[in-house]
């Protein structure tokens, strides 16, 4: 099992005061972590896309380059690249760069988008949401797999005898498909022979079994290799030496960022008695010490049939940057051991 981080370039700020970090220190802070990441041992680090004050990742693969020149063997991903609200072709494009400077690290985690401020800013409409998606997925593909593209659809110009370049070191260069909680999304990773990555941030994890087993009904239906099918798990999380310490560092930010986004979305405040059942055994956030932690993402493994990667995402509780460090490394040095035997 690969152990990795995703990350939002979130531009920390003090929970009580609300002033946000200088953002020029906040991408040298993030630059370190990934190379501290590297050295800890870790398998991937990702970057998301957002468009948003509070987050830094609106170029998302400007980030993971500047992250490849200062790394050796982690793996660089988006986590997720709206594909939605972008060009396939320039998505295609970016990342095969990315795979030449990084000297064959670069992956991709493509979906929908959760956040919606895309659509509007680059000129597309919501009710086109899936419909987007499809296409433009489909288009991305193609032009992983053919040098010269031939290809029509709806929502772009269509492509006759074109050379799409450069060409990335890795072929095929790895896409996995972001999912969250719609059975359609589960199915289409399994038809089109895409990994897995699935989003979880609330509830037990184990309610998504059923749909991770359509994902590998379809993966075995549409003729798949069934070696080559992989399940990852996004969650949110944070380690720390002992649980209390965890508690203590991540509850007072996660509680604020939380309450906050609810506000948007239309969920309950985060309580600490929501707090309390998300870290329980079946909950989905892996907070703890080490060995707490890995203890629950194996039993999270076992609850979904096995999974091939797992990620945390700890920009949502406004870390200091060296608690985030450290993070890191027990994550790398003291859990991974754990997990992978």
């Amino acid at each position: 099992m690969e152990i990795g981080i995703d990350s939002f370039a979130s531009i920390v700020s003090d929970s009580e005061s609300g002033v946000e970090a200088d953002s020029m220190q906040a991408m040298a802070n993030l630059l370190e972590r990934i190379e501290h990441a590297d050295r800890s041992g870790l398998d991937v680090f990702g970057i998301g896309e957002h468009h948003r004050r509070e987050f830094l990742d609106s170029s998302t693969v400007t980030i993971l380059a500047a992250a490849a020149a200062r790394t050796n063997t982690i793996r660089l991903t988006s986590a997720v690249a709206v594909l939605s609200a972008a060009d396939p072709v320039r998505v295609f494009q970016s990342h095969a760069t990315l795979d030449l400077i990084s000297g064959g690290r670069a992956e991709m985690v493509v979906g929908r988008g959760s956040s919606i401020e895309a659509f509007p800013l680059f000129g597309f409409d919501l009710k086109d949401y899936d419909q987007l998606f499809a296409e433009k997925l489909g288009l991305l593909l193609h032009i992983r797999d053919n040098e010269i593209a031939n290809w029509s659809g709806r929502f772009r110009p269509r492509l006759v005898d074109q050379p799409i370049y450069p060409r990335p070191v890795q072929n095929p260069l790895p896409v996995w498909l972001g999912v969250g909680g719609t059975p359609q999304s589960f199915a289409r990773a399994g038809m089109l022979g895409l990994p897995l990555m699935v989003a979880i941030i609330g509830g037990d994890t184990h309610r998504f079994r059923p749909l991770v087993d359509l994902y590998r009904k379809a993966w075995l239906e549409a003729g798949h290799p069934e070696n080559e099918m992989k399940v990852g798990l996004h969650s949110l999380g944070y380690v720390a030496n002992t649980t209390e310490e965890a508690i203590a560092d991540y509850f007072p930010g996660f509680s604020a960022n939380m309450t906050r986004l609810g506000k948007e979305r239309g969920w309950p405040p985060m309580t600490r008695e929501r707090f309390e059942m998300a870290r329980a055994p079946l909950g989905s956030l892996l907070l703890g010490s080490p060995e707490e932690v890995a203890e629950k993402i194996l039993r999270h493994s076992e609850a979904l049939g096995g999974i091939d990667r797992v990620t945390f995402q700890m920009d949502n509780a406004n870390l200091p940057h060296e608690k985030t460090m450290q993070a890191y490394e027990l994550i790398g040095k003291r859990i991974k051991p754990l997990i992978q035997g």
